[in-house]
């Protein structure tokens, strides 16, 4: 991706993301070589990047984002291939590089990332690979650890989990998952279990948050007790009564917990 032209245009249509209250997000495409690539942007300050995970979308912040835009300039971003980001298929080796590219479109020098699930382990990627663009990093249930090196009671939970989601997210999750289609859903998710970034979080340089659901049926703790060891300098917050969606779940303790730790 590196060399390629980009193009920033404005959105005429309605963001799929607005804070209840709030001014409705700046919806924004930057169009990066061949692919195009979708965010909302919202609220002022220092950059703050959010990056969704498998099957998600700009949606899955919807709780956050108000509180959020309160102190930073959030930027809620859609993978290539998933909610409004089109052009390419979905790689994701290549997903950080694409974010950085982004980046340099959107004149963002360096900003604080929190990514969720396989969102967490694209960030994890880009703070490891362009350490001076990340500032602060939060991983919130990151998919982290590949399949085969999770026990086969863990490697079991992780796919029967995925049926446990909150009721809530259950029709944003489906109608996103349509949108991106079963391709796409499907390389991403054999990519993601076969993805093993323990060597990159040991080179993350950035002060790190981990933030777990206590009764993630998906992603158990045990996984997050993993990658917290692989890091150098991280805190691990454990989520009572949330699932693998903290965020959305228990929005105004994840909220707090990560604004907190940006602030620091």
């Amino acid at each position: 991706m590196k060399g390629k032209e980009a193009t920033l245009f404005v959105d005429q249509q309605p963001p799929l993301q607005r804070g209840k209250g709030d001014m409705p997000p700046e919806p924004r495409y930057v169009r990066i070589g061949s692919a195009t690539i979708y965010a909302e942007i919202s609220g002022a300050g220092n950059p703050l990047i959010l990056i969704h995970g498998l099957g998600g979308s700009t949606r899955w912040w919807a709780r956050n984002v108000p509180a959020l835009a309160r102190f930073w300039r959030v930027h809620v971003v859609d993978l290539l291939g998933f909610g409004r980001s089109r052009g390419q298929r979905f790689v994701l080796h290549k997903a950080a590089e694409l974010l950085v590219n982004w980046m340099d479109a959107l004149g963002l020098c360096r900003a604080s990332v929190v990514g969720h699930s396989m969102g967490g382990l694209i960030g994890a990627h880009l703070a490891a690979q362009s350490p001076d663009r990340v500032e602060r990093l939060v991983l919130v249930d990151a998919a982290a650890m590949p399949l085969e090196r999770l026990s086969p009671r863990d490697a079991w939970r992780m796919m029967w989990g995925l049926q446990h989601l909150p009721l809530t997210l259950l029709p944003v999750l489906c109608a996103d998952a349509l949108r991106a289609g079963p391709r796409t859903v499907l390389n991403a998710l054999r990519e993601l279990l076969r993805t093993d970034i323990s060597a990159d979080l040991a080179r993350v340089e950035a002060p790190t948050l981990i933030v777990w659901g206590e009764h993630d049926a998906t992603l158990p703790v045990a996984v997050g007790r993993r990658v917290h060891a692989c890091l150098r300098q991280a805190t691990f917050l454990v989520i009572k009564d949330a699932g693998h969606c903290p965020m959305w779940q228990c929005p105004d303790v994840f909220n707090d917990a990560v604004i907190q730790f940006l602030k620091q």
